[in-house]
């Protein structure tokens, strides 16, 4: 069958016939080219560009020898199965434990943005050491993504630090607030990055109780009575695991709690840029007591490890510069570029812009699989969802879709306090195209205990 396929090449420095591969890979990767579709002839398709026949033709050649299509003399050429050009696909089951955004519209601009990044004026600055908070131009790059993507307003980029990916930005900012036993609070089940610091440090993790915004300000007090803690780490938006979003009343809640106890904040915002409706953050409300959290991992490539972190103060932020001296002397600067030169582009308003498109129609198709077994998403946009069960119903559904050939976050991963908040994350992103992940959320389906099941028919 000979597609309709008439692409739009985007804009850019790339040679046209370059673009025109790169749409095409991400078309296959995003499973709108099916293995074994035949592409129009060359010049059909040169026609309805209006671009030169030798162009296409050169497009067809590379994407050949880049294994994306097979050409034969008199057929055409005809889409392979993605394979290599797969750049998270991994041997063994399919992937719903690690949330990965899409790839398909990163790695469509990453020559372009390679090529912008060899005319850079200061590319060879970035062969050096970085100042301890990062370069400027990343600095002011992380300032402005972060006003764009998380309703950071005003944001001071002479407070911004460059970091290691958002994981090193949240070990910097409780490393400088807490030490060896102390208590610190976070939601019930949370990312298990935090679980794996408070490990790494000696500190004590108490896990708050949640209700459907998140955490619980009760529970919150009294765990602050009980503990004499002095921090809190906590998800606000896209909550990980339970894709809960606090909201504004909650957070002016919690902010007031937060005063009131002399309690620090450790926002992690990396799912913010899926929920533009969300409030504002913490780092608005209580900006004097509030580390904020970011990065591009979950939009941009997790393989460009750049987080940014906001200190409240002079203070604090002379604290956290301390420690990046003492443990890495400085952040990396060429994953950074990259993720600078994307936002400075605006590269990466328009990958987020195709990475939300691609989510909304994951999730979609995660309702219609799993219905009412998922908790009702709060954002169209959601990278993962929560199927809220008992933690031994979780053990055993995870078992029995690993046997099926599909890997799921491990249920007892994000629990920090059992018996409160247990269930299973299920993460749609990682999933190499649209029928692999249908593929894979139909295996869980059969995997759910006859409760969670029945729950499922409801439509949500």
């Amino acid at each position: 069958m000979v597609t309709a396929w008439t692409p739009s090449i985007p804009d850019g420095n790339a040679p046209l016939y370059e673009r025109l591969v790169g749409v095409l890979r991400a078309d296959i990767a995003s499973g709108e080219l099916a293995a074994g579709m035949r592409l129009p002839p060359q010049r059909d398709l040169a026609y309805r560009l209006g671009v030169g026949l030798g162009t296409v033709t050169r497009a067809y050649v590379e994407a050949e020898k880049a294994g994306l299509v097979s050409a034969h003399v008199g057929r055409g050429s005809f889409v392979n199965a993605p394979t290599e050009h797969r750049p998270y696909e991994r041997a063994g089951p399919i992937n719903l434990a690690q949330n990965i955004a899409t790839a398909a519209p990163a790695a469509s601009r990453l020559t372009e943005a390679l090529a912008r990044m060899r005319k850079r004026p200061d590319l060879l600055e970035h062969l050096a050491y970085a100042p301890p908070a990062g370069h400027e131009v990343q600095r002011r790059a992380g300032a402005a993504w972060l006003a764009r993507t998380s309703s950071y307003a005003g944001v001071d980029w002479r407070r911004l630090i460059c970091c290691a990916g958002a994981q090193q930005g949240l070990a910097l900012a409780i490393g400088s607030v807490a030490r060896a036993g102390d208590t610190v609070l976070c939601e019930a089940s949370t990312y298990n990055g935090v679980k794996a610091l408070a490990a790494h440090n000696g500190l004590r993790l108490k896990g708050v109780a949640m209700d459907g915004e998140g955490l619980d300000p009760d529970a919150l007090e009294a765990a602050i009575k009980a503990t004499g803690a002095r921090v809190l780490s906590t998800i606000p938006t896209l909550q990980n695991p339970t894709g809960r979003i606090m909201s504004a009343g909650r957070r002016r809640a919690i902010a007031a709690l937060a005063r009131k106890y002399d309690l620090t904040i450790v926002e992690d915002d990396i799912y913010g840029i899926y929920a533009p409706e969300a409030p504002p953050p913490f780092a608005l409300l209580a900006p004097e007591r509030t580390f904020h959290v970011s990065g591009v991992s979950k939009i941009l490539g997790p393989g460009l490890r750049a987080g940014f972190l906001v200190a409240p103060s002079d203070e604090a932020f002379d604290r956290v510069l301390d420690a990046v001296r003492a443990l890495t002397y400085a952040p990396p600067g060429f994953g950074g570029l990259v993720a600078t030169q994307w936002i400075e582009d605006g590269s990466a308003d328009a990958i987020a812009v195709e990475v939300r498109e691609e989510a909304v129609v994951r999730l979609n198709m995660a309702r219609e699989i799993l219905g009412g077994a998922i908790e009702a998403p709060h954002s169209d946009k959601a990278p993962h969802v929560w199927l809220p069960m008992g933690e031994l119903a979780a053990e055993r559904m995870a078992g029995r879709a690993l046997r099926g050939g599909v890997e799921v976050t491990p249920p007892d991963a994000p629990v920090v306090e059992p018996g409160l908040e247990s269930g299973v994350r299920l993460c749609l992103g990682a999933a190499v195209d649209r029928a692999s992940l249908r593929r894979a959320l139909e295996i869980v389906a059969s995997s759910l205990s006859n409760e969670v099941a029945e729950r499922s028919r409801a439509v949500i």
